[in-house]
């Protein structure tokens, strides 16, 4: 059992806490100063004690930190200026973006270090418990900490990926993009959906985008589909002007991933580079033209 303070009780830092503790280990003392971060550690850590940074970390023996990207130097350089990380401590945050170097300050007073990132969207409750187990985490570890990083996960239920210190951002960015980005196209995609009189714009793409999904993940470009891949001019000059008249906050994405689809069905030998040229040329023609000012950079 390893005595655990967590800064930061976001989405992520209580629901890791909660499975941390499922698993055996004691959360000794959290911070979180927002409404909603006291409300999830009232929900999924009841008991355990709220404190300031400082003293949450002053308390525990392994020091999770689950604060936004952003803040993370800040508090780390914090912590250790206040002389609240000790030597043998092990620190561990869970930034997708960040590997081992913003704990620099901490790995300097003599701290056990660790980048441990569970590619996972989280809600902030008892449901992401569950999804843990099979999850996979991204970490960047020193020798002396990847024993660590295999346990802790091990706890969690989930499976790790190692990932260098210099690549940890390009694996933050294909994460983002596929999750976060996926989020903004489905929407999208209801609100064409509902537009068209749909009543339940959920129910009418789940089976199409779970069959995607997982079509896409097993098999990668070839399981393309759609009017992109056949070459079907008219069909894709037809969406166009029907999303520029509906829904004209749309029309950008649709391009942009219209002229990608076409460009990795063309490297995949699916679609002639003459008809991917009629597609981008109708494509281009999609968007209006940029101001002067616009171009300008003004």
């Amino acid at each position: 059992m390893t005595r655990i303070g967590v800064v930061g009780a976001g989405r992520v830092g209580a629901v890791l806490a909660a499975a941390l503790h499922a698993a055996g280990h004691e959360i000794v003392a959290v911070a979180g100063e927002s409404a909603a971060s006291r409300t999830r550690i009232e929900t999924l850590l009841p008991g355990v004690r709220v404190d300031k940074p400082t003293a949450v970390s002053r308390s525990c023996d392994l020091l999770l930190l689950t604060v936004p990207d952003d803040m993370l130097s800040n508090v780390v350089t914090m912590l250790a200026a206040a002389g609240a990380i000790r030597p043998g401590q092990q620190v561990v945050h869970t930034s997708g973006k960040h590997g081992l170097a913003v704990l620099a300050p901490a790995a300097e007073v003599g701290a056990e270090v660790l980048a441990m990132h569970p590619a996972m969207t989280f809600t902030g409750t008892h449901v992401d418990v569950a999804r843990l187990p099979g999850c996979v985490f991204g970490v960047t570890a020193t020798d002396g900490t990847r024993a660590l990083a295999r346990t802790l996960v091990a706890d969690l239920g989930g499976s790790v990926v190692w990932v260098d210190e210099d690549r940890r951002t390009l694996y933050h960015a294909g994460l983002a993009h596929g999750a976060n980005h996926l989020v903004t196209l489905v929407s999208q995609a209801m609100d064409l959906l509902r537009e068209s009189g749909a009543t339940d714009p959920a129910a009418t793409l789940r089976p199409l985008l779970t069959a995607a999904l997982d079509n896409a993940l097993t098999y990668g470009d070839a399981a393309l589909t759609g009017p992109i891949v056949r070459g079907d001019v008219e069909t894709v000059r037809a969406h166009l002007a029907e999303v520029a008249r509906t829904a004209p906050g749309t029309l950008g994405s649709y391009v942009a991933l219209a002229r990608a689809t076409a460009n990795r069905a063309v490297v995949d030998g699916r679609l002639l580079p003459l008809r991917a040229a009629k597609l981008v040329s109708i494509l281009n023609d999609a968007l209006p033209a940029p101001s002067p000012a616009a171009r300008r950079g003004a």
